[in-house]
């Protein structure tokens, strides 16, 4: 520490009041001999307020003014020399010339220290020895010095972390005994690292602690504090500390060791500073959304949110926009509403799970006729003049009865199905009530016997996969067209018609499966399905156009995950039965059968729909269900492939790779086709 002799101490003031008129003399704007320029102007009004303008004055003469100007007496160590410039465009009051003063000295490498009424102007590096707890009546610039007893955490540890962030001038003191750290630096560093210190020295004694942020963005922070330690391992491994960015209430969680997360409390702190701009733009890319959807939820969201920033003006609207081609979001706002916005948009950008919907459609059908009828019938005529009678009884629609098969017995009978026997004893002709006549075949007897039996078993099985809340239609179908109108224009010559022209409308007639799938919190999902199974139906009497068979069913159930749930079904059975006879004679025990004719039907109907959906929550069991179905797939063609009887067999049949060992083409690879010129043994193979 430098030392000085006290009558040295005294006549230094007086030298430098001495040569105060020679500097108050020289009038602005005047050079002085030895180059150099200094000006005081005169107060500019009745409020003492000065300007102070220098140019690469001697440090002496600037001493010298402000100690005219403040009425502090300054004591100025021998080192302090070199020439300064100082440009002033308004007035200043004395305390501002004294925080200018300040300013001007820790440029140049030198502090002010109080001693007592006195202010001694010495270099850096003696001020931090012989600085005092004061500032000397100056602003941020001033050196002082700060004792700050610490409560949670360890003085030395603090230092270690305090030194990388405060300038090469500052001194740190660790006091272990009181757990207290001694600080000599300029006022706005010490300021600036009491309120880190204040920060991290907090209660930790819990094995993981909650940091908030009041400025940064946790994940931001988060993704910093990790590229920091390398990316290999979680931020502070080396200490046995972690961190966790927790978005939604945009704060750090700590864990690990005291030494290890207090070193990350304080690059936390030093990164949780306010941005110097009000706004900024930023790109977030999605994951799993859509971002023009998320623009659209955002953009009502933004303006909603009301924020005032740090200086208590209110917040510009945010502005969003969705690049689809990226599908990221392009979001310029306040960080505060940013944050918000982040905060939806994590929640939103979800990987949604998925369902599979498979649909069973089994219809089984029994249908039972029987029929059984003795028809007689006698003719004998002679010109116009005989007879005709006996017994008729015809089917659905006057068919195959025995009058029909007397006129043309081939086109009766071709329609019948079953046993029909009849006798034919010739022809005859007979009136037929135009003045004319018209030929019958004899048929004196015609037995008919029928009996029908038929089943049919049709099972279907469509399956769709569709994510979560989203509409999903699997159609296996025929485009049938049906006529809707037409119309002939008519010529005048002869009525023929001209320009004729149909309208068509084609309609899908088939299997179609439409399914809306909302996976509750449970294990249960809620379906809106309307399945559709329609079909040609035969040649109906009377329709003009083609006529379907449609079964519709719309309906929304919960199923469990998993679960097969019947939707409906419908159970049909009709029984039909008429008898036909002569009366009095077809009741006569036996012989009553061949004057009657009888005809009995039963049909039974069963159609029922069930439904199992499938949650598909990850990769992974979307993989098993789909490795499933494939495997299933291709032992089917390796079935194909062990038949002997097939021309194209063994290696000649497609057949996909096992899942495991495909590559990508594999699976639309063909083998090569077979060459008719060589043998089987010879044939090329894939």
């Amino acid at each position: 520490m430098l030392r000085l002799r006290p009558i040295r101490a005294i006549a230094l003031p007086v030298l430098l009041l001495a040569a105060l008129p020679l500097a108050a003399q020289t009038p602005p704007g005047v050079v002085p001999a030895d180059g150099s320029s200094a000006g005081v102007t005169a107060p500019a009004s009745n409020d003492g307020r000065h300007t102070l303008n220098l140019k690469a004055a001697d440090i002496a003469v600037l001493v010298q003014t402000v100690s005219e100007i403040t009425g502090k007496s300054f004591i100025v160590d021998p080192r302090v020399e070199g020439r300064v410039t100082v440009i002033s465009s308004k007035p200043q009051t004395p305390a501002e010339i004294y925080e200018t003063f300040l300013s001007v000295l820790r440029v140049h490498g030198f502090a002010a220290v109080s001693a007592g009424s006195m202010i001694k102007i010495v270099p850096d590096a003696v001020a931090a020895q012989d600085g005092s707890v004061g500032n000397g009546g100056g602003g941020p610039d001033a050196l002082v010095t700060r004792l700050i007893a610490l409560k949670h955490v360890a003085a030395d540890d603090v230092v270690k972390l305090l030194r990388p962030l405060a300038p090469q001038q500052a001194t740190f003191t660790a006091n272990p005994s009181s757990n207290s750290i001694l600080i000599s630096d300029r006022a706005g560093n010490v300021a600036r690292l009491m309120e880190l210190i204040a920060r991290m020295d907090t209660a930790s004694d819990a094995e993981v602690e909650v940091i908030p942020l009041r400025h940064a963005s946790a994940a931001e922070v988060g993704r910093t504090l990790t590229a920091l330690e390398g990316g290999a391992a979680a931020p502070g491994a080396a200490t046995g500390a972690k961190l966790i960015a927790d978005e939604r209430t945009n704060s750090i969680l700590l864990s690990g060791d005291r030494a290890g997360r207090l070193r990350l409390r304080t690059l936390i702190a030093h990164l949780d500073t306010p941005l110097d701009g009000g706004e900024n733009t930023q790109v977030v890319y999605l994951n799993y959304a859509r971002a023009e959807d998320i623009a659209v939820i955002l953009e009502s969201v933004a303006g909603t949110l009301t924020r005032q920033s740090a200086d208590g003006d209110k917040g510009k609207a945010a502005t969003i926009q969705a690049h689809g081609e990226t599908n990221a979001l392009i979001i310029t706002a306040a960080p505060a509403v940013f944050r918000d916005l982040a905060a939806v948009i994590r929640q939103l950008d979800v990987r949604r799970a998925q369902v599979m919907v498979e649909a069973v459609i089994a219809e089984v059908t029994d249908e039972l006729a029987d029929e059984l009828g003795v028809q007689w019938q006698s003719t004998n005529f002679d010109g116009e003049r005989g007879y005709i009678g006996g017994t008729n009884f015809p089917g659905a629609g006057g068919a195959v009865g025995i009058l029909g098969a007397m006129a043309n017995p081939i086109s009766a009978l071709s329609g019948s199905g079953g046993l029909n026997m009849g006798w034919v004893g010739g022809r005859v002709e007979v009136p037929d009530g135009k003045g004319g006549t018209m030929t019958l075949f004899q048929v004196g007897a015609l037995v008919k016997a029928l009996r029908g039996d038929g089943r049919a078993n049709v099972l279907s099985n469509p399956s769709v996969v569709t994510l979560d809340n989203t509409e999903a239609q699997f159609k296996v179908v025929q485009e049938v067209p049906f006529l809707t109108g037409q119309y002939t224009n008519t010529g005048t010559a002869g009525n023929q018609p001209t320009n004729p022209f149909q309208t068509v409308e084609r309609k899908d007639v088939g299997l179609i499966l439409t399914v809306t799938p909302h996976i509750n919190e449970g294990d249960a999902v809620r379906l809106e399905i309307k399945q559709e199974v329609s079909a040609l139906a035969s040649t109906v009497a009377g329709a003009v156009d083609l006529v379907t068979n449609k079964r519709e069913l719309s309906t929304s159930v919960l199923v469990p995950d998993g679960g097969l749930l019947v939707l409906g079904g419908l159970k049909q059975e009709e029984t039909s039965e008429s008898k036909q006879g002569v009366p009095g004679i077809s009741r006569i025990p036996v012989l009553g059968h061949l004057f009657k004719s009888r005809a009995a039907t039963r049909s039974k109907r069963n159609l029922m729909i069930f439904l199992r959906p499938i949650i598909l929550r990850d990769a992974i069991t979307e993989a098993a269900v789909s490795s499933e179905k494939y495997n299933f797939l291709r032992a089917e063609q390796l079935r194909m492939r062990e038949n002997k009887e097939l021309r194209y067999r063994g290696d000649n049949q497609p057949l996909l790779p096992a899942l495991e060992d495909a590559r990508p083409g594999d699976l639309f690879r063909h083998p090569p086709p077979l060459d008719p010129a060589l043998p089987d043994e010879a044939q090329p193979r894939d």
